[in-house]
Parts: C-alpha cells; structure tokens; sequence
C-alpha cells in the first residue's frame, strides 16, 4: 500500500492521462470479481474507520451506509456498477476529496473536447484537432445544454467528471449545444478508446515515463513579460519542483507588477503552494489551521525575507481553480497582498492522501481527506470557494475567438496595456498525448 499527501481534487486524475476506462458495455460479474469487489468494499471501509478525519463521519452511520453497498453488490449482475456502488458509499461523505479509483485497465480514453462552468452557463472550453468533436463541429464557445441527457451545473460538473472520466467512461456522449448565436443542435460524440499494446512491461513502462513527461512538460510553471514592468505567470497545477518555482520567482521580483494565472489550476502537493506564499510576503504567514481527527496544526508558509516579490499582484481563478489553488488566491485576499480576479473558485478544500492497493497485475485507489483546511478567517473552503474581488467572465463568443478578458483586465489594472485578443494568445493551450 503506498500514500501520499496532497491539496489537489480528484480532477487531476483526468488532466495526467489516467488510463481508467471501463468498457461501458454490460460485463457480466463472475462470482470471483463480485468477491474482489467486496474486497474493496471492505478495505475502503475499514481505511474510512481508521483514517478520515472526522471520526464522526459528519453525523453519517457508515456501518449502515457499507452494510447498503454490501447489498447491492450482491445483487449487480454488472461489475462496473458493482464498482460504482463502492464509489457511492464514499460520496455519502459529501468530501471533495474522498473518493474510489476503480482498477486500471489497459486502456486509454479521449472525449476530444473539454468544457467548464463560467458564472451559471457550461461552456465547451477546447477541442481537440482531428477529434470526432471537432469533425462533428463542436466549437469553444458553444454552451453545453445536456449531456447524456443531464444539465451541467456547478452543483453537479465536478461528479459529472468523475463518473465519465474515472468511473464509468462512456464509448459515446449524447449532447445538446447551443452555439453563440443561439442556435442549438443534438450530436452523438464517439470516445476515441485505444487498448494498449502487448508489448514487455519494460518497453510499456518506458512508454508511460515519456508520457508523464510530456504532460508534465505541459503543466509545467512558465511566465510572459508584458510591457517591460508586469510578468504573467501562468501556474497550471501545484506539482512543480522547488526549482521550477525558485526559477519563476527569481523572474518575478526583477519586474514591479506580477499577475498569477490559476485558472484551471485543479491544485497539488501542498509544499509547492506553502512555497509561493512565502515568496509574497516578507513575513511568516500562518495560511490555515490543518484540523485532523486527533491534533490541530498551523499550516506555515516561511517567508522569503529580503528575496520576497513585493510589487503589485493580481491573482487569476475560475471555476476549476481548486484545493491549493483555492488557499492561496484566499490568503491573497486575507491578508489585502492583492487582488483576486475571475470567476468563483470549485469549492474542493481539503487536504487527502491518496493509498493503491495491488490487485492482480493491476491496482485499485482511494483518495482519503486525512484534514480539513480552517483558513485564517476561521472559515473553510469546502463547498463554498473563493469570490473574487472583482468577477470578469468570458462570454461564449470570446471563447469561440480565443479572447481572454480576464487577463486583459488584469494588465489594465496594474497599468498594461493589453488586448483580450493579444492575452487570448500568449498561452496556447497544449493537449497531453492522445496515447499513454
């Protein structure tokens, strides 16, 4: 069994690649894989028990809540939805940060297109070339009316995600659009879905750490310089290495103004996030209280002293800003160090660690919220995220041009002068590998 710490939601999964598909087709269970999934069940169980940091589950009786999954397993004739009743148990936590990661097969899935919500709509965000999507004519900027028959909202994308991208991947989607001039249409979106090859453990295990470097190559922390005094850097998760943030910062601090993309930004490791705090302040900061089920810590950013940037800051989030992200555009405004601009932030606050589990030739995961994050307010994030001081949104139609409005403002409020048209440009989106 391995673990690890992290402030990250369960999004991430999705943006690294991880092959989890499950062929959307019945699979009749086998009485050895409805006793591997129990299995599961059953582990889960007891790691809920032993570890989740509310030892009384917010109220929820959990003996009964297994007892009812116990049942239903019993009772599936499908094992992908035997899974799922693994996965519905730990949703009865209402935690953005517990979940089940079903037994990884050999597979790798691509919808072609990704989508978003800004303010109250659901947008389509990007799509990919050469994707069924983009033949079929999906466009950014087209609002996503329903998928497989159900309306995305902030209520409810996050769980969305997770079921079409970890839990139950579909070969197909059935979505309703309607385009920036108001014109809707319905499409069947066909899934690429492409088995892995047969080829050595070694040659496939080589084949995996060039992928992940190249996805890393891509969500790597890099910056623009804009009119000689502002940076832009643009931040796309909390996985980088001190040198990488070291690095960025040393760029920061020779201009006076600096603007810090979090948008899309679902969160990381929570040392990477301590870290850029501390390079903002001048003084050690107290970011949050980290409450356990057995002790209360403060969560300690040390400050960078005299190396510190201490010029003008403005912080960009959206709605798929989470975890780490989150904490730090919230101490920003906490501490007045700033100003926060987007859209409100996911709600996805906590701190987990992540445990595998062999099975087989293959493993299964859960995610497990070890703390919850009490900022310097008193308050937490979870469920609730951070307003910005000021909301600037993208309508459909710059989405559909590649206009970027927000951090067009963002330059015009620290003295830039910068187009939405020139800011659409200055990150271009790059897709991670279509094959592990």
């Amino acid at each position: 069994m391995g673990e690890r710490r992290t402030w990250a939601c369960c999004l991430i999964l999705s943006t690294l690649g991880v092959s989890l598909v499950h062929n959307a087709r019945a699979q009749e269970m086998s009485s050895l894989e409805r006793h591997g999934v129990q299995e599961m069940l059953q582990t889960v169980s007891k790691e809920v028990t032993k570890h989740y940091y509310d030892p009384k589950l917010h109220g929820l009786d959990w003996k009964a809540t297994v007892e009812k999954a116990r049942e239903r397993i019993d009772r599936e004739n499908d094992v992908t939805l035997a899974l799922g009743d693994v996965a519905a148990a730990l949703e009865s936590l209402n935690d953005s940060h517990t979940f089940f990661v079903p037994p990884r097969h050999a597979y790798h899935i691509d919808y072609g297109w990704q989508y978003q919500i800004i303010g109250s709509h659901c947008f389509v965000t990007r799509v990919r070339p050469g994707s069924d999507a983009e033949a079929k004519g999906v466009r950014p900027g087209d609002e996503v009316l329903a998928i497989n028959g159900f309306q995305p909202l902030r209520d409810n994308l996050a769980e969305m995600h997770y079921i079409l991208q970890v839990l139950r991947p579909q070969p197909d989607l059935n979505v309703r659009l309607r385009d920036p001039a108001g014109r809707e249409r319905q499409l069947k979106l066909v899934t690429k879905i492409e088995q892995a090859p047969n080829l050595p453990d070694s040659v496939l295990h080589h084949q995996s750490i060039i992928a992940a470097q190249d996805v890393r190559h891509a969500l790597r922390p890099h910056s623009v310089e804009v009119a000689g005094d502002l940076l832009i850097a643009r931040i796309p998760d909390f996985l980088f290495t001190e040198f990488e943030i070291n690095q960025l910062m040393g760029e920061a601090r020779k201009h006076q103004y600096l603007i810090i993309d979090l948008r899309d930004n679902p969160g990381g490791s929570a040392q990477p996030a301590t870290h850029l705090v501390g390079d903002i302040f001048d003084h050690d900061l107290t970011i949050a209280n980290r409450v356990r089920r057995d002790e209360t810590k403060p969560v300690v950013a040390k400050s960078m002293g005299g190396h510190a940037f201490t010029g003008k800051l403005v912080v960009l989030v959206d709605s798929e800003s989470a975890s780490a992200a989150e904490v730090f555009a919230r101490t920003v405004q906490i501490e007045k160090r700033g100003t926060v601009l987007g859209d409100r932030t996911s709600g996805r606050v906590m701190e987990a660690q992540y445990y595998t589990y062999p099975l087989g030739a293959s493993f299964y995961a859960l995610s497990l919220t070890v703390a919850n994050l009490v900022m310097a307010d008193g308050k937490s994030l979870e469920h609730t995220g951070v307003t910005p001081d000021e909301v600037v949104l993208p309508s459909g139609a710059d989405l559909a041009v590649g206009r970027d409005p927000v951090l067009a403002r963002a330059a015009e409020m620290l003295g830039a002068k910068l187009s939405a048209e020139d800011a659409g440009k200055l990150f271009p989106y790059e897709w991670p590998p279509e094959t592990p």
